[in-house]
């Protein structure tokens, strides 16, 4: 398959490596990581003036109508400058209600989501070995609605959100409900994560919600699937940024008289790098277009989550590696690409988890032809 990206992919691409440039410097993401929010709320701005935070969004709710290869392209531009800023939640919880929501809660939602004034979260994950697909907060249904309980892990910059998008069992079914997030029966609890953002842990005590869609009509299914393609792009991103650095460094360090770079063991790491980046690369890209051709893309989308996940963190590791000392530096640059890699392999679940589940959808049978 031909990868190559097309006219408006390219000019997404143009766009947001230029602001990412100009303002997620490494001076400004140090300064943003110490502050009370961990977000850079200018930069947050200048996206949503650049039309880049709808860039997927539909037309009608002010998007840009490009879909999830747009949003690949500008998460992974993300992850090359780690940007400290919630484009992959929010996205993936614009795109679901996109996908599933009311024609209400498209109208209500949609555009402010799109220019940027309000954003949206997604609590996915739970703690303990629990797997995304089957959550085990309840939700309850009601005359006027449906109501909550339970507890979410790890929920990502869900301070200065005014919805998140919470998975849970209805009726012996997992379906997507939206909550505000000061709705009564809400409680945030802040947790640092490896990255230097804030998630929280949401619990929930019979709070208010609605159904987006009906519940056990995949929607969770559908959600965590764009989510881990999201989380797939900034990877790699993260990835191509740590190669950077690490390219950098060598051909300006030198060891007896040479730049490392021009040692053999230093390029053959390097080169392995490379091989896994473009897997990565291949292995997402793949993925995107099986979703956009429709059908089953289970087994795609793990594929690409499993390199992502596992060749994502090994090139953080190798770039880490040669740059010798000065690469456990934690304020040197690549040891922040390094934490996100981390933090990213281990989101909706590790490699292992991937590689157990893919082993249960080609034992089902679940591999298009």
């Amino acid at each position: 398959m031909d990868f190559t990206l097309d006219e408006e992919l390219e000019a997404v691409r143009a766009l947001a490596n230029q602001i990412f440039a100009d303002r997620a410097t490494t001076e400004r993401v140090r300064e943003v990581e110490g502050s009370p929010g961990r977000l850079d709320e200018e930069l947050w701005a200048e996206l949503g003036k650049a039309g880049l935070l709808g860039i997927a969004l539909p037309e009608e709710a002010g998007g840009a109508g490009l879909g999830l290869g747009a949003l690949c392209v500008l998460l992974e531009e993300q992850g090359r400058h780690v940007a400290p800023v919630p484009l992959w939640p929010a996205a993936v919880g614009a795109l679901a209600v996109a996908a599933h929501g009311t024609p209400e809660q498209r109208e209500s939602l949609l555009p402010a989501a799109a220019d940027g004034s309000s954003r949206l979260t997604v609590a996915l994950e739970e703690f303990g070995p629990a797997d995304p697909a089957t959550p085990r907060c309840t939700a309850r249904r009601q005359s006027d609605g449906w109501r909550l309980t339970g507890v979410k892990a790890v929920v990502p910059s869900p301070f200065g959100a005014g919805h998140v998008l919470v998975s849970a069992a209805a009726e012996g079914v997992p379906g997507l409900f939206l909550v505000a997030c000061d709705a009564e029966g809400v409680s945030w609890e802040a947790e640092e994560t490896t990255t230097h953002d804030l998630a929280g842990t949401l619990t929930l005590d019979d709070a208010p919600a609605q159904a987006v869609g009906a519940p056990g009509d995949g929607a969770v299914a559908w959600t965590i699937e764009r989510a881990a393609l999201a989380l797939a792009a900034v990877q790699l991103g993260v990835a191509q940024g740590a190669i950077r650095h690490a390219v950098t460094y060598l051909s300006e360090r030198k060891q007896f008289g040479r730049p490392l770079g021009t040692f053999q063991a230093v390029q053959h790491q390097l080169a392995d790098c490379y091989i896994d980046v473009d897997a990565i690369r291949v292995c997402l890209w793949q993925a995107v277009t099986s979703l956009r051709e429709g059908g089953d893309a289970a087994a795609a989308v793990l594929v690409a989550k499993w390199w992502a996940g596992d060749a994502g963190l090994t090139v953080a590791h190798r770039v880490q590696h040669v740059h010798g000392g000065i690469g456990v530096d934690v304020d040197y640059p690549v040891h922040r690409h390094f934490l996100w890699a981390r933090q990213i392999s281990g989101t909706l679940g590790g490699p292992s988890a991937d590689l157990a589940k893919l082993g249960a959808v080609i034992a089902a049978g679940r591999i298009p032809e």
